[in-house]
C-alpha cells in the first residue's frame, strides 16, 4: 500500500530539491528518542512527490502554503553558504483545538476562557514552533463561540480556517494581507467593521504596533503572537515597535492597555506555560506600572507570583462546556457577506 503524506508523523521536513535522498524530518512522535531523523527509504516516494508539488506550485518562491494529501503545509526556501539550496516544510494542523484541549492547567483554561469578556491586548509568546498561532486560534474561537460577536483574523500566510459562523452568534472574518503596507491597510479596514475581536498573527511594523495598542485601548480584544526568547523581551518587542510609531506616550498607552501574556513552549509532556494577568480596570496594576515606567526586564518577579496566586484562587468561572451564551439581542449585528 503507498504510504502518503497524511501517513508520515512529521513537524518539519528538510531536503534539497536536487538531492532527495538527503531529507531528514523533526518527528511529532513523543518519547521516541531525538526528533530530527533521516526519512525512511519507505516514505522517500512521498517526499519526492511532496518536493514535485512544491517545484509545480512555484519554482522560485521563497515560502508559501498548499495542500498535498490531505496534509496543510507551509513551506521556505533557502540558499545555504555553501551554494546549496534546502526546502523546509512545516506540517500544519487544520482542526482548531477546544480551548480546554490545549493541555494547560484547568485554572489557566478558565482564566483566559474569561477573559473574552475583557478588552485589552493578549500577547501569545515564545520561541518559533511552539504552538502559539494554535493558543491564539483556540481563544478566537472559544471567545466567538461562548460570547458572540464579530472579530476579524489578519495573517499572512492563514493557518487555520477561521473565517465563517461560531456557535449561535459569533463570525470571524479572516483576512491575508500580501506585504507589510497591506496589513496597515487591512487593519485600518478592519477598525471600521467595529469588531469584538482582533487577531494579529503577528505585529510586523511600527504603523501595526500603534493601531493595535490604540484599538486595545478603544473597545477591542486584540490577540497576536510575537516571537522571543522570554517574556520580558515579547513585552519589550511590541514597546519597541510602537514606540518608533508613537513615541514615549507608547509605554503609557501599552500599559493602559495590556490584559494578558502568555509565555510557550512545547514540552515532552506537553505546553509549558508563564504568564502574567492585569487587574481589569486598575492603573494602579504593578504590571501597568512596569510597563508604564519603562522597567519591563523587572516583570519576571511577578510571574511566579501570580501564578501561585491563580492556582490558589477558587474557581471563578464555570468550566467552560458550561458557560453559557449570551441571549440573543444582546449583541451588535453581524455584518454580512457580500
Amino acid at each position: 500500500m503507498t504510504s502518503t503524506l497524511a501517513d508520515f508523523p512529521f513537524i518539519y521536513i528538510y531536503f534539497r530539491p536536487d538531492k532527495i535522498e538527503d531529507a531528514i524530518y523533526r518527528s511529532k512522535e513523543k518519547g521516541q528518542g531525538h526528533p530530527n531523523r533521516i526519512v525512511p527509504q519507505e516514505l522517500m516516494p512521498t517526499v519526492k512527490r511532496l518536493a514535485e508539488a512544491i517545484e509545480a506550485k512555484d519554482k522560485n518562491a521563497a515560502e508559501g502554503l498548499l495542500t498535498f494529501e490531505n496534509v496543510r503545509c507551509r513551506f521556505s526556501r533557502q540558499a545555504m553558504a555553501d551554494g546549496e539550496t534546502w526546502v523546509c516544510v512545516r506540517s500544519i494542523e487544520t482542526v482548531i483545538p477546544k480551548l480546554d484541549r490545549l493541555g494547560f492547567a484547568p485554572h489557566i483554561s478558565s482564566h483566559l476562557h474569561g477573559l473574552g469578556q475583557r478588552r485589552g491586548l493578549i500577547v501569545i509568546s515564545g520561541p518559533s514552533a511552539q504552538g502559539k498561532t494554535m493558543t491564539a486560534a483556540a481563544l478566537l474561537a472559544d471567545y466567538l463561540e461562548s460570547y458572540g460577536g464579530t472579530a476579524v483574523a489578519i495573517e499572512s500566510p492563514l493557518e487555520y480556517k477561521l473565517h465563517g459562523r461560531h456557535g449561535e452568534y459569533g463570525h470571524c472574518f479572516q483576512i491575508e494581507p500580501s506585504s507589510d503596507e497591506d496589513w496597515e491597510i487591512c487593519l485600518r479596514r478592519a477598525l471600521g467593521w467595529s469588531p469584538d475581536y482582533i487577531f494579529a498573527g503577528e505585529i510586523r511594523t511600527p504603523k501595526v504596533a500603534e493601531m493595535l495598542l490604540r484599538a486595545a485601548t478603544t473597545g477591542h480584544t486584540i490577540i497576536t503572537t510575537v516571537n522571543a526568547g522570554t517574556p520580558e523581551d515579547a513585552l519589550i518587542e511590541v514597546q519597541f515597535l510602537a514606540e518608533k510609531a508613537m513615541g514615549p506616550s507608547s509605554s503609557s498607552i501599552m500599559a493602559q492597555g495590556m490584559t494578558a501574556l502568555l509565555f510557550q513552549t512545547l514540552k515532552e509532556e506537553g505546553p509549558f506555560i508563564r504568564y502574567l494577568f492585569t487587574e481589569e480596570n486598575a492603573p494602579g496594576d504593578p504590571i501597568r506600572t512596569l510597563i508604564r515606567e519603562g522597567k519591563i526586564t523587572m516583570i519576571s518577579t511577578y510571574i511566579e507570583r501570580i501564578a501561585a496566586r491563580l492556582s490558589n484562587q477558587p474557581q471563578s468561572l464555570p468550566p467552560i462546556s458550561k458557560m453559557p451564551v449570551p441571549p440573543h439581542g444582546q449583541l451588535p449585528p453581524l455584518p454580512r457577506n457580500s
